[in-house]
Order: C-alpha cells, then sequence, then structure tokens
C-alpha cells in the first residue's frame, strides 16, 4: 500500500509516496558498521551460539554466530539522520519504560 506523508514543514508542498508492496522484514539482533570516505555500511544479521562447534581446544569456549542477512549503504548525511532518529526514538522509550542497559547480555529491565 502506498502512504501519503509530508517530510518537513519546510516541504509542505512535497508529498511523499510510499510504497511498501515489496517490503521484507528480517530479524535483527546484531550489527555490523564499515565505512569509506563516502558511506557508512551498516550489516545487519542475527547472531546464535554456533551450531557447529569446533572439536578440541577451542570446544571449552563458545562460539556465536553472526548471520548477516542484509546490508545497508547510506551516505553520512543519511547516516546522521538516522543517528539522529534513533536517539530520538531511544530518548521516549527510555522516559516511558527506563534506561537500557548497553552491556551485552543483560535483557532490559522491564
Amino acid at each position: 500500500m502506498a502512504d501519503e506523508v509530508t517530510p518537513d514543514p519546510a516541504q509542505a508542498s512535497m508529498h511523499v509516496m510510499i510504497d511498501e508492496r515489496d517490503l521484507k522484514t528480517h530479524y535483527s539482533n546484531a550489527y555490523r558498521i564499515h565505512a569509506t570516505a563516502d558511506e557508512v555500511i551498516v550489516d545487519l544479521g542475527f547472531n546464535m551460539p554456533d551450531p557447529n562447534p569446533r572439536q578440541g581446544a577451542a570446544q571449552q569456549t563458545p562460539g556465536l554466530l553472526l548471520k548477516i542477512t542484509d546490508r545497508v549503504i547510506l551516505n553520512y548525511v543519511n547516516a546522521k539522520r538516522l543517528a539522529l532518529s534513533l536517539q530520538q526514538l531511544i530518548k521516549r522509550y527510555e522516559q516511558q519504560f527506563g534506561e537500557l542497559p548497553t552491556q551485552q547480555g543483560r535483557p532490559p529491565a522491564r
């Protein structure tokens, strides 16, 4: 379906049509970021215990598998806009539900 949105008040006369007919949804619990002089590359994926652990000395150390499923390539302007939007979203969430931990392995307190 196409939705009609107005991006910002300065461009009130411009309408953007959003076509979500080919939208695919993927769950991601991990990311990896790369950068070039012109672009920010964000790989999204699923972090899980290694289904095929190696035999031998490394057997005592549990392994993780990061399966990359999607890649987003942004220019720096759009990367900054995304970062600001995510910051605002998280700020509103934390105001409502409390501060989110940033340490790995700790689920958010509810």
